[in-house]
């Protein structure tokens, strides 16, 4: 969480379904929204970690905020990285570049500020994520896909982390198949809990990734997100193709390698089963 609020934070509501036309040409009746208890509801259980038999977490990045969780040993196939939000540092980017051997390329319109990273290759970009191409009081948006065409990156297989204070939803839901599909492993700061559209979003992403981990962000601990402990959620998706996920046993609660992203803040986190 670096920027609360630059990206465009989403405001509370939900998603009214539309009227959707019959095959008989007849028009049904709209469907009734979910209350926002009922979404988040549903989006705490969507984000249940599953247990994966070859995944070793290890940590890539700050030691706190900005710091990620990756199945460390299911990233030999990466040829790529993409950081987007980065606000003037970018451990996680540097740690990946420098250990993988792949140019890393970092996405940020709000921070122009490129950080530096000895022995890595990383390319700065002053460019933002979003579900469409746009320009917004001067800084410049673009969909996942029309980056990775840009460098020359659309047939790689990929590692992505993104803290984009709620672009994610409308980048990630709005992105093709064809994108997700390249992705091996997505670390994110998902940002909110009660639009029926955030649900939608975590549902297409579980078609290809398994919820690996996940981690309440600190700044945004707050009583009435129930059942979610905080607002800010940083979740580890692993591609399907890489994962191998074993039924027998639970997915992991709090990692030993989980940090707080604040240190000097009492911790929340959730006990997920």
């Amino acid at each position: 969480m670096k920027r609360l609020g630059a990206w465009g934070r989403s405001g509370v509501g939900v998603i009214v379904a539309a009227i959707i036309a019959s095959s008989g040409g007849s028009a049904q009746a709209p469907q009734k929204p979910m209350s926002v208890e009922t979404v988040r509801k549903n989006l705490f259980a969507e984000l249940r970690p599953v247990k994966l038999s070859n995944c070793k977490l290890e940590r890539f990045g700050e030691k706190n905020d900005g710091g990620y969780l990756l199945c460390g040993n299911l990233l030999g196939a990466v040829q790529a990285g993409y950081s987007y939000g980065i606000s003037g540092y970018d451990g996680w980017g540097c740690d990946i570049s420098r250990k993988l051997k792949v140019k890393v390329h970092q996405y940020d319109c709000f921070d122009l500020r490129q950080p530096s990273c000895p022995g890595g290759g990383t390319v700065f970009h002053g460019e933002c994520v979003a579900g469409a191409a746009s320009i917004q009081e001067g800084r410049p948006f673009a969909t996942i896909l029309s980056q990775l065409r840009k460098n020359g990156d659309a047939a790689k297989r990929l590692i992505v982390k993104m803290d984009v204070e709620g672009a994610e939803w409308d980048a990630l839901g709005k992105a093709p198949v064809a994108v997700l599909q390249r992705i091996d492993q997505l670390a994110i700061e998902l940002h909110h809990n009660e639009e029926q559209r955030f649900l939608d979003v975590v549902k297409k992403l579980k078609r290809f990734f398994y919820v690996a981990h996940i981690h309440f962000n600190n700044y945004s601990c707050e009583s009435n997100q129930k059942p979610f402990p905080a607002w800010a959620y940083e979740v580890l998706f692993v591609n399907k193709n890489v994962g191998v996920l074993d039924s027998s046993a639970p997915g992991p609660d709090l990692h030993p390698l989980d940090a707080p992203n604040n240190p000097g803040r009492p911790d929340c986190q959730a006990v997920l089963r």
